[in-house]
């Protein structure tokens, strides 16, 4: 991975063709344990009928969880193929990528991101996080998963099986944390996961402060 200069606008439509190419396959996976902890562990953080954003959803396999567990789920994706499976489950979805998260200022208790901020480059990071920052009341949760840790590096991986093959962005722990910082976030818990696949798993939950 060596192209360091590449927008998120660039990488959108490539994205879109990849997981729409995909979003059957997708949907039948099966959720791995760590990923059904770390779920339940941002669920446990929020109070009952609390209203939830997922972004990067899917086909709204975890949007389908915290629906189930009562609170009030809307879901977003670029892809229009995953946005219609999250639709035959129940949940409210919208086609919309992270610099277009069309909603009034404020409108979130709290919102999951598990494994999609790490298609944003860089560049644009701090960008996308000002937009999730605002649609978050003031007190409200984010949750980020990534993977990464060892290495920062950006663009496709050799072994990507999606066609056109994704971008990719990995951060160190301390460029992670540092992009929260500077998007002024508290730190609510940070902690790496093993998921046995050789990938480094990044948990990172974020709060908006009261007041702000």
């Amino acid at each position: 991975m060596i192209d360091m200069n590449v927008r998120y606008d660039e990488v959108l439509d490539p994205l879109r063709q990849a997981y729409d190419t995909r979003a059957a396959w997708r949907d039948g996976l099966t959720k791995e344990p760590w990923k059904l902890a770390e779920r339940q562990a941002f669920r446990d953080r929020l109070a009952s009928g609390a209203r939830l954003l997922e972004i990067g959803a899917g086909t709204g396999q975890d949007s389908a969880f915290f629906q189930q567990e009562g609170l009030d789920v809307v879901a977003a994706d670029l892809s229009p193929l995953m946005v219609e499976h999250c639709r035959a489950k129940g949940i409210e979805a919208h086609v919309m990528d992270f610099l277009h998260l069309d909603f009034p200022l404020g409108s979130f208790d709290a919102v999951f991101a598990m494994n999609c901020l790490l298609h944003v480059p860089n560049h644009d990071l701090p960008v996308v996080l000002a937009v999730i920052r605002a649609i978050l009341r003031p007190g409200g949760l984010l949750f980020v998963g990534v993977y990464g840790g060892s290495e920062s590096a950006e663009g496709p991986i050799d072994d990507d099986q999606h066609v056109p093959p994704r971008f990719f962005s990995w951060r160190t722990d301390e460029q992670l944390l540092g992009f929260a910082a500077a998007a002024r976030f508290d730190v609510v818990d940070f902690h790496p996961v093993d998921t046995g696949r050789g990938y480094r798993f990044q948990s990172l939950t974020l709060r908006r402060p009261n007041g702000d």
